[in-house]
């Protein structure tokens, strides 16, 4: 369980000189596929790395294992148990096609990739949130890492997640020696997206493993099996699906591509199975009191969370808005900021659908001084299924992680260093 934090859990470092973070940034978009460091003008890659301080990483390795236990546990009973699904956010096409788990037996899985946010907090570490669907920023936790580490001797990477996420889909897989290839699915509109899948398909090659990038409008499923439409007079049959596609937007695919099958009667081992909507929902705290599974680690660690009409949530300073199903920040609402007018607009949303949001117990998070400036980090540490690979780091200039925070790497000391670690190349 965690427990108070005697001091802040990261070490500050010095940011790289101009000149090397203008050579590391050319270094992540060419060997790192991280093709989108900026947003508008606003770079999104950090000059410096996030150092742990000796024995965080172990501590966060310990909290992120026993997380991930618990929730593929409480996930293999939600799908069971689809009476519980109208506490969660879906509308009717995702209750009925999470509801064939249990008609249907549950997909079969392989290779469950989830990212567990954590964030310091002078009471220990909290979490915000758990990517269990398809959780982004496996270059940065790999390929940005490596680069970093390269300039801090006296530190390492806390785990190469694209390597170990790609170790585990080629475990017995048949994708080698002409096999049939891994299909990689993603939203092929969207390069933020590619960029992900192009990294993992270089890790899977420099293993011996065929793949293929499709959209999932371009799987079609035989009896059970998926197979791939691309233009051949036959489809392709597949070896695994990797998911790299919101599974709410699955049921916007048109219904010949049977689509379903993500959620449950498929034989094809699927990464992520669609069933992962049920934890990645932020309204699945509000299941727990019914489950049989036993979730301390997630009691512990997870700020109190509450259906919007159950809590007097307006103009209170204690309370986060979320959307069940947003991400990377999107309709977040943290009191002092947000705009009024943003706010406005949010309360009249919660108002029309009250069951799409949850309000959370605000946390107070703790800044990281870099630079003369408060730093806000949090750490997303990588489990495949029970084990976990790897993190990525993200920092903001205010305790509100959204799209414009700056991917930061993160280590961990090789030696026991001092207070302090200046970057090379500074």
């Amino acid at each position: 369980m965690p427990v108070a934090l005697d001091m802040n859990p990261f070490v500050a470092v010095e940011p790289l000189a101009p000149a090397a973070a203008a050579t590391m940034r050319r270094r992540a978009m060419f060997e790192c596929c991280k093709w989108d460091p900026q947003i508008g003008d606003h770079a999104v890659l950090a000059p410096f790395a996030l150092l742990l301080r000796d024995g965080e990483w172990e501590r966060l390795a310990v909290l992120a294992a026993a997380l991930a236990r618990e929730t593929l546990a409480a996930e293999r009973e939600l799908a069971q148990r689809p009476e519980l699904h109208d506490r969660l956010s879906f509308a009717r096409p995702l209750r009925k096609a999470l509801a064939r788990a249990a008609t249907h037996g549950a997909p079969p899985g392989c290779a469950r990739l989830m990212r567990f946010d954590f964030h310091a907090t002078n009471d220990g570490w909290r979490i915000s949130e758990v990517n269990s669907d398809v959780p982004g920023g496996m270059n940065e936790a790999s390929g940005l890492a490596a680069l970093f580490a390269e300039a801090h001797p006296d530190a390492e990477s806390v785990g190469d997640v694209a390597s170990a996420y790609a170790r585990a889909l080629a475990d017995g897989s048949g994708a080698s020696g002409g096999g049939a290839p891994i299909a990689l699915v993603h939203a092929t509109a969207y390069s933020d997206d590619r960029q992900v899948m192009e990294y993992l398909a270089k890790r899977l090659a420099a293993l011996g493993v065929a793949t293929c990038f499709a959209s999932p409008a371009q799987l079609v499923w035989i009896d059970g099996r998926a197979e791939l439409l691309d233009g051949a007079r036959r489809p392709r049959p597949l070896a695994r699906v990797v998911r790299f596609f919101p599974g709410e937007w699955l049921p916007e695919l048109p219904s010949r591509c049977g689509w379903p099958a993500f959620f449950g009667g498929a034989a094809t081992l699927q990464s992520n199975p669609a069933t992962a909507l049920l934890t990645q929902d932020k309204r699945f705290p509000l299941c727990w009191d019914a489950l049989a599974t036993p979730l301390p680690t997630w009691r512990a660690l997870l700020p109190e969370t509450r259906d919007p009409r159950d809590v007097a949530w307006r103009g209170s300073p204690e309370w986060v808005v979320k959307p069940a199903l947003g991400r990377v920040g999107e309709g977040v609402a943290i009191p002092g900021l947000i705009d009024a007018t943003t706010q406005r607009q949010l309360e009249r949303a919660v108002r029309r659908a009250p069951q799409e949001f949850v309000v959370q117990r605000r946390f107070a998070a703790t800044p990281l001084r870099i630079d003369a400036t408060d730093r806000y980090p949090c750490v997303g540490v990588y489990t495949i299924d029970e084990q976990v690979v790897g993190a990525y780091g993200r920092v903001a200039a205010r305790p509100w992680i959204d799209l414009h925070a700056a991917d930061a790497p993160v280590l961990k000391p090789r030696l026991r260093i001092g207070a302090r670690a200046v970057a090379g190349g500074a």
